[in-house]
């Protein structure tokens, strides 16, 4: 596994944390390779349910490294971009929830990769930035994608141009931020937030996901017909039958993701 990246597994829950703090997590080589194979893994482990993507140290990720832009060529660049690219992919492949944990900054691609994740939480105190104009450059990593998708178009175009940090508060206004939590239980929180999503019909929410995703640019006709086609697959699930049985002897339901 990579430098770049500390991954662990606890009930139920891959916990992957970009690990360049003297860097502010900025993206490296190593960290996108370390985190398409975190990712792989996570895809193929049946005990894994969900997974939890956060920064070490001040900040979750200051996304591309200003300090070695100068030095990038064109060829460079346009290399790294398709590894990043990769990652994205891989997050909206993956059929299991992926949560971004933010504190301190998601600035630039860095917001962007929690932006591809599924649900955001986080700190009172984080803030999320556009800051590709502040250095001639426009985004990357899908964010001209997703940001138009949550907040509207012409929100999306003040966002990026203005370069302006939004605060934690304010993103959870516009639909960016799913849960806020306080600065001293950013951790026991969205470890309970995850192990609860955990805890659900995974093999459902992955089909959900999928769904969901290919709805942002299917026709409903497509979206209709899909529906139709996961649902008649998800009624022979055995998380359908634990849900129906649960529901009958009024328990709570103890799904397997089968």
């Amino acid at each position: 596994m990579s430098n770049h990246l500390l991954v662990e597994e606890r009930q139920g829950v891959m916990y992957v944390t970009l690990n360049r703090p003297e860097r502010l997590n900025a993206f490296s080589p190593d960290m996108m390779e370390g985190l398409l194979q975190a990712l792989s893994e996570a895809e193929e482990k049946s005990e894994v349910k969900a997974i939890v993507l956060s920064g070490a140290g001040r900040s979750f990720s200051a996304g591309g490294d200003v300090k070695s832009m100068g030095e990038a060529t064109p060829a460079k660049v346009y290399s790294h971009i398709e590894r990043l690219n990769e990652v994205i992919k891989k997050i909206k492949r993956v059929e299991k929830p992926i949560i971004a944990a933010v504190h301190g900054f998601a600035a630039g691609a860095g917001f962007n990769l929690a932006l591809a994740c599924d649900l955001i939480v986080s700190s009172k105190d984080s803030k999320f930035a556009m800051s590709f104009g502040q250095v001639g450059l426009i985004s990357d990593g899908g964010g001209s994608y997703f940001l138009p998708k949550l907040v509207g178009i012409h929100r999306a175009k003040e966002i990026m141009f203005s370069g302006e940090a939004i605060e934690a508060e304010r993103a959870y206004e516009i639909g960016i931020v799913n849960q806020l939590f306080d600065p001293d239980e950013m951790k026991e929180k969205t470890e309970s937030y995850a192990a609860r999503i955990a805890r659900g019909p995974i093999g459902a929410y992955g089909m959900m996901k999928k769904v969901m995703d290919h709805s942002l640019n299917a026709s409903l006709e497509e979206i209709l017909q899909e529906e139709r086609i996961s649902q008649t697959l998800m009624v022979a699930s055995e998380d359908h039958k634990e849900g129906v049985q649960a529901f009958v002897e009024k328990r709570a339901p103890s799904f397997s993701g089968s």
